[in-house]
């Protein structure tokens, strides 16, 4: 939701972006490859026209996100990843804050069942009395459409609250992830080359959600989130157009090209480590002015 431009919050945030231009540099986590229009941008000068501001440099020095394997011992869904078809799970969770009304999670549940296709869920409990419920323990008996994991046994798993989503993404079996366009998900989803069905909650996560669509074309739009709910059929529908059709087939070429320049980002001349150097040299250089 916009805010009132006269509100104290919108004051307070416009104030805060524009401390953002009195630094000296700004690293943020990303790759030249991927957003090569907004780092454009940033440096064209009108991009802050009148001259009042300027943007200080920009260094993007991603993809940095957890590596896979970092967890202690083996978790249960990677056993089970262990004995499906490369690329046919679809994998689904939300984020650490992530959550679903009750009518949502049936949907998804009748959703999922219907596509035909194998799955891994992570599911949280529903938000009760405007909290987050991010310990509670999820009753799956009552929260799921009555014999949904008796009949869906095999083909899919329920996680409860957590999974290791680096080491899940990375798993061969893994054919689409169903996220919530938190940052981290999108640079892990891409690093692991999975297509994905983007689903935005809360925050930038609905502007990450046109990016991934429009710009970098690794993703789908899930139908319906704007409006609170989404159809069982949209899930159905959106997780057999990644894992059957052919234009699941050009996501995951996009996705595992972009997977390749992530890679190439940090070797040897490659952007980020190229745009890391350049930070160690202005740092060093602004040391040295500042004794001087």
């Amino acid at each position: 939701m916009l805010e009132d431009p006269k509100s104290e919050i919108y004051q307070a945030l416009v104030n805060m972006y524009c401390r953002n231009l009195e630094a000296n540099g700004m690293l943020v986590n990303t790759f030249a490859s991927l957003e090569a229009l907004a780092l454009g941008a940033l440096k064209d000068p009108r991009f802050l026209p009148g001259g009042e501001f300027t943007v200080p440099p920009v260094y993007s020095v991603g993809p940095l996100v957890e590596k896979a394997g970092e967890t202690k011992g083996k978790h249960e869904c990677l056993t089970w990843l262990d004995e499906q078809p490369e690329h046919s799970v679809a994998f689904l969770c939300f984020g650490s804050l992530g959550f679903h009304s009750e009518d949502q999670l049936k949907d998804i549940a009748v959703g999922l069942e219907r596509s035909g296709h194998r799955f891994l869920w992570v599911v949280r409990a529903p938000l009760r009395d405007n909290t987050f419920a991010v310990h509670g323990d999820p009753d799956l008996d009552t929260l799921l459409p009555e014999g949904f994991l008796e009949r869906t046994n095999g083909r899919g798993l329920v996680v409860k609250l957590w999974a290791p989503q680096v080491d899940v993404l990375r798993h061969k079996a893994v054919g689409a992830f169903v996220t919530h366009c938190g940052w981290s998900s999108v640079l892990e989803g891409v690093m692991a080359g999975v297509p994905m069905l983007c689903w935005p909650q809360y925050a930038e996560q609905k502007m990450n959600k046109v990016f991934m669509v429009e710009e970098f074309g690794v993703g789908v739009e899930v139908v319906g989130w704007q409006q609170g709910l989404v159809k069982a059929e949209e899930v159905e529908a959106k997780v057999r157009l990644v894992l059957e059709s052919e234009e699941g087939a050009r996501l995951r070429a996009r996705v595992t090209s972009l997977k390749e320049a992530a890679a190439m980002a940090w070797k040897e001349g490659g952007s980020s480590r190229a745009a890391f150097g350049q930070f160690l040299l202005d740092v060093a250089d602004l040391e040295g002015r500042t004794r001087a």
